[in-house]
């Protein structure tokens, strides 16, 4: 039963609830990889420092700028050279203002630009001149991609006029992506922000302030624009996702040996209600990566949140508080292993809409996934409370708490079953490796029991010959040669017998 389950003592695997909110104090949800901050504050500060660094370049060039002149104006009046010369010395710096103005005015709205005049007849005028258009978007859709675009369409239907012109919109908007192959990620996410927020701030002024209607219409946009763009989107070439994958894949490897009771872990994986939530949270959270949606990929990691607040309810039969959930997810995460987890991660954050990640359920627990690998990628020693040599032993595969060597500190005690695996199937296996131990035990006394049988035999022989010896030595062995004799001679009543009879002559 669940209540005869014992827990282990706490340990340091703890994450106050306000370290989860945004540094600036708004309230939301932060982010790691936006240094602790949520989606509006981050892009209130990124458009600040890029601000800052355009201003910066402005005064740089209008430095430059004076200096040239001065520079000029010395050698115009040490030579007296023509006046047309001035202008091919400053042709150089020419270029370069015009460089930097094409830098400060590049970053313009972009469902500005879509509902501009000039933007509307643009693709067009691309498209008489003839270019080519990108492979992603000429390319024959997937099966995926081409039931997203029908149920978009038919979503975009029951709202007339202007879901007519959000379908517009948003072709215009993946035509344009599809050429910006040069941008960075942060350029990207930038990109399509911009687009979500331009085109919900519309929508709100289109439905009078209903936020209900605009989310719905906005989950829409996002499904059929990121199912669009994914592969061109997700783990691009520009970032180093890939190798925060691969850097996360080996270290949660090196990390296998560490079990529920090092994590102080609240489940009881022997209960089969446990267990099969434990291993469902494990296949959501590895689904994950299958998902191209941001908010599909998110209820991926709600589901798997929700299933792992079952297990420990089941297991200690009341509800789960936030101090159970960090080490239990910490714990799935490790034996999943997702696949590139960085680069999901990744992707969530740079282009799901960021209402989701501020608020809710959804934010609440991604937040609390990117603190379980951070925790990960952090693990030691002190956080396990092991000592860091046997630490450092465990890692490079030395040795293991589940097998210890005999010279190890650590408890020679069979772990439950419950504890030794992460699914049924791991579970048998610890499960025949422990009736294996227990034969090979059993075997070992039986070979011990044959070589003492075996010198008890010899021992036994010796000792026979030596007792067969001291006979013979005592009482040696004489034979005696019978001597020849009459058949009758022992027959002391021969005179009494009559005479032998004779042979006798008869004439004839």
């Amino acid at each position: 039963p669940a209540s005869s389950y014992k827990f282990p003592p706490r340990r340091g695997i703890h994450v106050d609830q306000s370290e989860l909110h945004c540094n600036k104090g708004c309230g939301y949800y932060g982010n790691a990889a936006w240094q602790g901050l949520c989606s509006k504050c981050w892009r209130e500060e990124y458009q600040r420092a890029r601000q800052k660094q355009i201003q910066e370049d402005w005064a740089l060039a209008e430095k430059l700028q004076r200096e040239e002149e001065v520079a000029y104006a010395s050698i115009q009046g040490a030579q007296s050279q023509p006046q047309a010369q001035p202008q091919a010395s400053l042709a150089p710096f020419s270029k370069f203002e015009e460089k930097k103005t094409n830098e400060k005015t590049r970053k313009v709205t972009t469902v500005k630009k879509f509902f501009s005049p000039s933007s509307r007849t643009a693709p067009k005028k691309e498209n008489q001149e003839g270019k080519t258009p990108s492979p992603s978007i000429s390319r024959q859709s997937s099966i995926e991609t081409d039931r997203v675009s029908r149920d978009f369409v038919d979503f975009l239907k029951t709202l007339h006029k202007p879901g007519r012109e959000v379908h517009k919109q948003s072709r215009a908007f993946i035509e344009i992506m599809a050429n910006k192959k040069d941008l960075s990620a942060d350029e990207l996410s930038e990109c399509v922000q911009d687009f979500y927020q331009n085109l919900s701030d519309r929508l709100m002024t289109h439905f009078k302030g209903s936020s209900e209607r605009v989310e719905r219409v906005m989950d829409e946009v996002e499904k059929y624009i990121m199912t669009r763009l994914y592969k061109s989107v997700f783990c691009p070439e520009t970032t180093d996702d890939e190798e925060k994958d691969l850097a996360t894949q080996n270290r949660i490897r090196a990390l296998h040996w560490v079990d529920i009771q090092m994590l102080c872990v609240p489940v009881d994986e022997e209960i089969p209600e446990v267990s099969d939530n434990v291993v469902k949270a494990i296949t959501d959270v590895i689904e994950m990566d299958s998902k191209r949606v941001p908010r599909d990929k998110l209820a991926c990691i709600t589901r798997c949140s929700k299933h792992i607040f079952s297990a420990i309810k089941i297991t200690k039969s009341e509800p789960a508080s936030a101090d159970d959930f960090l080490p239990t997810l910490i714990y799935i995460v490790l034996k999943a292993n997702p696949p590139r987890l960085q680069s999901n991660i990744q992707y969530i954050t740079r282009f799901c809409n960021p209402s989701r990640l501020m608020t809710g359920e959804d934010g609440y627990y991604f937040t609390n996934l990117c603190c379980a690998v951070a925790f990960i990628e952090k693990l030691d020693a002190q956080s396990l409370n092991l000592d860091p040599e046997d630490f450092e032993r465990y890692m490079s595969g030395q040795a293991s708490p589940r097998r210890p060597e005999a010279d190890s500190g650590w408890p020679q005690v069979d772990p439950p079953s419950g504890s030794a695996a992460s699914s049924p199937a791991l579970s048998q296996v610890y499960q025949n490796l422990d009736l294996l131990s227990g034969l090979g035990s059993r075997q070992d006394r039986v070979l011990e029991g044959v070589q003492s049988l075996q010198r008890d035999l010899i021992t036994w022989q010796e000792s026979v010959e030596r007792e067969v010896q001291e006979i013979l030595e005592k009482y040696p062995l004489e034979i005696r040669l019978p001597t020849p004799s009459a058949i009758d001679s022992d027959n002391v009543e021969n005179d009494r017998l009559p005479p032998p009879l004779t042979p006798q002559v008869f004439a004839g």
